[in-house]
């Protein structure tokens, strides 16, 4: 069975770590954590790698350093160079259509705004799995989105994240052990919080 790539994204730097936006980044931190292992910084690469073997296959973590906005300067050749197909490649972030904590699995459509799936677009063919977990919509009409998604969790945020960090990792599970069509029919019939 081919290895697989499961990305995050997210923004590197301690003034990220706890915005809307790093979502991706949380959740395979807990994904490296549970498997047992640990992100190293590869510059060759503009990204923090690891390595681990989930339901007996290999599995490469990938979370990029380049700034979300350019997130496939990382995954695009870092996907090219393991001759992985584009398939067995998993994006994990955030989306502002889904309420707080929701979560969906999808392939294909747009970018829907998301600057990171933007850039990947760029490098990729548009036939990756997609985990996208909710951080709800602006806060207050006029609220500027770059604020709303560089903004802190607020607590009861942070709490519903935490909270279903094991659910999200149960459904990146499903993807790897039995593929995408599977996963969907489990993943987005948990779409509520």
């Amino acid at each position: 069975m081919a290895s697989a790539v499961i990305a995050g994204l997210g923004n590197p730097g301690p003034e990220y770590a706890d915005t809307r936006h790093n979502t991706g980044f949380r959740v395979l931190d807990a994904l490296a954590t549970r498997a047992g292992t640990r992100f190293t910084a590869q510059s060759r690469v503009n990204g923090a790698v690891a390595k681990a073997t989930l339901d007996n296959r290999l599995v490469w973590l990938v979370k990029p350093l380049t700034y979300m906005n350019e997130s496939g300067r990382c995954i695009g050749p870092f996907v090219q160079f393991l001759k992985t197909p584009v398939e067995s490649l998993l994006v994990v972030y955030d989306d502002i259509t889904l309420p707080p904590g929701a979560m969906k699995l999808t392939i294909g459509g747009s970018d829907g705004g998301h600057n990171g799936i933007t850039s990947i677009l760029q490098c990729l063919p548009n036939t990756f799995a997609r985990f996208r977990i909710g951080i709800g919509g602006k806060r207050y009409p006029g609220q500027d989105l770059a604020d709303h998604v560089l903004g802190k969790l607020t607590e009861e945020e942070q709490t519903t994240i935490t909270t279903k960090l094991d659910t999200y990792i149960q459904g990146i599970e499903t993807w790897l052990s039995r593929g995408t069509a599977f996963a969907q029919n489990f993943i987005n019939k948990k779409t509520s919080p």
